[in-house]
């Protein structure tokens, strides 16, 4: 497995540390390399020793939680193969995203918090790659071959739609206590209900089918985390 080796070192984990600090109290435009290396006790060298420039070092801060998603579904869907049931994925993966706050930002097209990075090239080609939506357009067919998905609808058209549904509930739980706003006891629950009835009840899924979609997604997320670290070690070539 790719790995970030020179990273993983006490200095790139404290400059991490701290960049992630500074950006959720102030937003990108608030932060500069000399205050990130100031507070982390380096020299504002050794920070341009790990990443070339302040966004190489913010692009890897937000990859690097859309990596520990990654990591944290293998190890889930591999302990519990139900897991790999839409109904359970779903609700997992947008709660996911709205714990995380950069994920979160990256989603909403949070201008505040990511200033230029907002539409970045490296930003957009994070979401294509190993965002929520991204994953539910790889998963899709993985439920439909083994019955845990109606097939009898254009696989794009349905992808849409469940993208449609991920984006609303999303947005529902980031704005959840806003004025006006609509609050439900058990939020994973309506969530599942309602993927239950865009893409079917299952009946026909087996066992074995629930099975081999959860090897299967193994397999696509495993994938998608490679990938992951295939984007960065190209970002410091």
């Amino acid at each position: 497995m790719t790995r970030l080796a020179d990273r993983d070192s006490d200095k790139a984990a404290r400059i991490l540390a701290v960049t992630r600090e500074l950006v959720l109290r102030r937003g990108v435009k608030g932060v500069t390399v000399a205050e990130i290396a100031e507070k982390a006790h380096v020299g504002k060298g050794t920070a341009y020793l790990y990443w070339a420039t302040k966004e190489d070092l913010l692009i890897e801060l937000f990859a690097r939680e859309f990596l520990s998603v990654l990591e944290a579904h293998v190890t889930a869907l591999g302990a519990d193969p139900e897991l790999a049931r839409p109904q359970r994925f779903c609700p997992r993966l947008v709660r996911d995203a709205v714990e995380r706050p950069f994920m979160r930002a990256l989603q909403a097209g949070d201008g505040d918090l990511l200033g230029v990075l907002a539409e970045h090239p490296r930003t957009e080609e994070l979401l294509v790659h190993v965002g929520p939506a991204a994953l539910m357009h790889t998963v899709l067919p993985v439920w439909r071959a083994h019955h845990l998905a109606r097939a009898d609808w254009p696989l794009d058209e349905q992808a849409y739609a469940l993208r449609a549904l991920m984006a609303g509930f999303l947005d529902a739980a980031t704005n959840a206590g806003a004025p006006g706003g609509i609050t439900v006891a058990d939020p994973d629950a309506v969530m599942a209900a309602a993927v239950t009835a865009l893409l079917g009840a299952a009946e026909r899924a087996s066992a074995s089918d629930v099975r081999a979609t959860a090897q299967e997604g193994l397999r696509l997320l495993r994938e998608k985390r490679e990938l992951l670290l295939a984007l960065l070690a190209a970002q410091r070539e």
